[in-house]
């Protein structure tokens, strides 16, 4: 049972989806998982255009690739963040400087996101939600409890009705349980399903690399959610506490010296993937394994050739036979 292996395209945006179609088929993977920005995948077009969706898919078939799923994490940021300027290149520059106006935009992405995946023949579209009340993390000045469940309840309100489109469309969506989301560790994790009233339509992209600097085993994660794991994202990351770092990071950018945690290419953080691969086949995962490429210390192209080829070795179908069978008497 060789699980598909797949390459996110969000870190490559800056390339054409022809050339990135070139370079996934010589790197060795199996299919993209298609990033909802630069020119990869335009999910207003994709929504109403078939044509649009069926020439993305001859463009995959040339070179041999497949897509599972799409990705657009960027207008789902926008729907629940507090949308400062920092967000701005995330929507068009009609939107700029407008947080209603961005999040109704990212609202109306994100109900044509699953029309795209359905006209594309997908499953699952992955991103982000956003969040009203990440900047509330630490409880100082004091956050009262009904500050926090007004999140979880304004989270509700804008996703049930993105849900309720994914639900027409047949498509779930996958949350990559991340800081700045309103889920972030297993317990808001619980507290967001609990939100949309468990809804099949939502569920996650699992993704070890933000829990494991957090302080959390990734594989916990699996065991919590066995039925809400729609997608995997295979990505690494290495805590680098020296007595000076802070798990907060200090301020300091990604690969800047300092840091008290950093993403890592895959085989080169801190990552146990043989006991995530282990945990996805006690769950009976058999999606795709999707590689998200972030390593600032690291040439990409090596870097994504590379994941590749670890992927595919740390992957393992489960056993069908107790090991110790022949020994038992019938």
């Amino acid at each position: 049972m060789a699980r598909p292996v797949t390459l996110f395209t969000g870190q490559w945006a800056d390339l054409s989806i022809e050339v990135m179609c070139q370079k996934a088929k010589e790197f060795g993977y199996d299919g993209l998982e298609l990033a909802c920005w630069g020119d990869h995948m335009d999910v207003f077009q994709a929504a109403k255009d078939q044509k649009y969706c069926d020439a993305k898919r001859r463009l995959l078939d040339k070179y041999g690739l497949n897509c599972w799923a799409i990705s657009n994490h960027l207008a789902g940021q926008l729907v629940c963040d507090l949308n400062d300027d920092r967000s701005d290149g995330f929507a068009p520059k009609t939107c700029a400087g407008d947080p209603e106006k961005k999040r109704q935009w990212a609202i109306d992405a994100m109900m044509n996101s699953a029309r795209a995946a359905k006209n594309l023949g997908v499953k699952v579209v992955n991103g982000f939600t956003g969040s009203s009340i990440w900047h509330y993390l630490y409880s100082f000045p004091p956050v009262s409890d009904e500050m926090i469940e007004e999140g979880f309840q304004y989270f509700a309100k804008l996703w049930n009705p993105i849900m309720d489109e994914f639900d027409r469309c047949g498509v779930r969506f996958g949350l990559e349980v991340h800081p700045t989301e309103i889920a972030f560790d297993i317990v808001t994790a619980r507290r967001a399903l609990e939100a949309v009233d468990n809804r099949e339509a939502f569920g996650f992209n699992f993704d070890p690399s933000h829990l494991l600097w957090q302080g959390m085993d990734p594989v916990k994660f699996i065991e919590a959610f066995p039925g809400r794991i729609y997608h995997t994202h295979m990505k690494d990351a290495i805590v680098t506490l020296d007595g000076t770092s802070g798990i907060l990071a200090s301020h300091l950018n990604f690969g800047q010296a300092g840091r008290g945690w950093d993403f890592r290419s895959l085989g080169h953080g801190g990552v146990n993937f043989e006991e995530i691969i282990r945990a996805l086949n006690r769950i009976g995962y058999q999606g795709p394994l999707s590689v998200e490429w972030e390593d600032s210390g690291m040439d990409r192209e090596h870097g994504a050739r590379e994941a590749c080829e670890f992927v595919r070795k740390v992957d393992f179908a489960p056993s069908q036979v107790a090991f110790d069978a022949a020994f038992l008497d019938d």
